[in-house]
């Protein structure tokens, strides 16, 4: 279409060595990180910075060393129900990645679930509902690539399979939640007891003091700007309940955080994002 030949970006995320794909795209990055005793730093982490083929065989492997895979049945055959999940959980991670942007992509394990994040062009904002979603290629080139090696599935197929298999894994629906910054937060199974140094800290759900919620919602808020919505997702929370509202006006009201679009409060747009003051808290907890 251009007249120029020469490889698209795409071409060089896919196959061009280690140093040709740092100087394309400098901010490419996945942080894995499991994270369970030593919740202030981490227990293993593995920082990948290579062409995307190699990222998805060390995402899978990061994730097989370090989560169960219970047995289970489909019919008559034996299905992993962790590779099917985190199959999808990392070809989405690499494909609809917005490689435009310096966020890294994280993956974390945690006790009980794990959390990714990664940039994103938002066609929405908030929770996806996998009965009204509408699936829209971000990295179309890309995305038809891994679908011809079979390290993905046709778009909108990965997803409906990922919720299928996600509440038998961990016991709870995986949650996907479109932003600037797009999060997938899936559950997972523990059969040994919670490592009692993890410094009190409790699944988002349980965590429902008002110490506790400004200091997630504090966190969640330096990844970047979180509608109410996405920060109930963060939470553990299934909606915006009446103590978040009261949390998130406290928080406004002591200047920790701040309305993006303090001239419309109640936009269906309004997001919140952190504060100097607020940075400094976090800092000095």
């Amino acid at each position: 279409m251009t007249k120029e030949s020469g490889v698209t970006l795409a071409g060089v995320m896919l196959f061009a060595p280690d140093l040709l794909i740092l100087k394309v795209c400098p901010a490419h990055r996945t942080d894995l990180i499991l994270r369970k005793v030593n919740v202030d730093r981490y227990d293993d982490r593995d920082l990948v910075r290579t062409n995307l083929i190699e990222s998805y065989d060390r995402i899978l492997a990061f994730v097989q060393k370090h989560l169960p895979d219970p047995f289970y049945l489909d019919g008559i055959e034996r299905r992993s129900l962790r590779d099917a999940i985190f199959r999808e959980v990392a070809s989405n991670i690499l494909i609809h990645r917005e490689y435009s942007s310096g966020v890294p992509a994280r993956l974390i394990i945690e006790y009980g679930q794990v959390n990714t994040w990664n940039a994103n062009r938002p066609h929405g904002f908030g929770v996806l509902n996998p009965d009204t979603f509408a699936p829209y290629p971000k990295n179309p080139v890309i995305g038809a690539f891994f679908r011809e090696i079979d390290l993905a599935d046709e778009p909108g197929s990965g997803m409906r399979k990922m919720m299928m298999y996600g509440k038998k894994y961990g016991g709870a629906d995986p949650q996907l939640i479109e932003g600037d910054v797009f999060r997938m937060i899936i559950s997972v199974p523990e059969f040994g007891e919670k490592p009692s140094n993890t410094l009190g800290r409790e699944p988002a759900a349980v965590s429902s003091g008002p110490e506790s919620i400004y200091k997630r919602v504090i966190k969640e808020l330096l990844i970047g700007a979180r509608s109410k919505s996405e920060l109930a997702a963060a939470l553990g929370h299934r909606s915006v309940s009446g103590k978040l509202n009261e949390r998130i006006r406290e928080m406004v009201a002591a200047g920790l955080i701040a309305q993006t679009l303090p001239d419309k409060p109640t936009s269906r747009l309004q997001k919140y994002c952190l504060t100097e003051k607020g940075q400094k808290l976090l800092e000095k907890r």
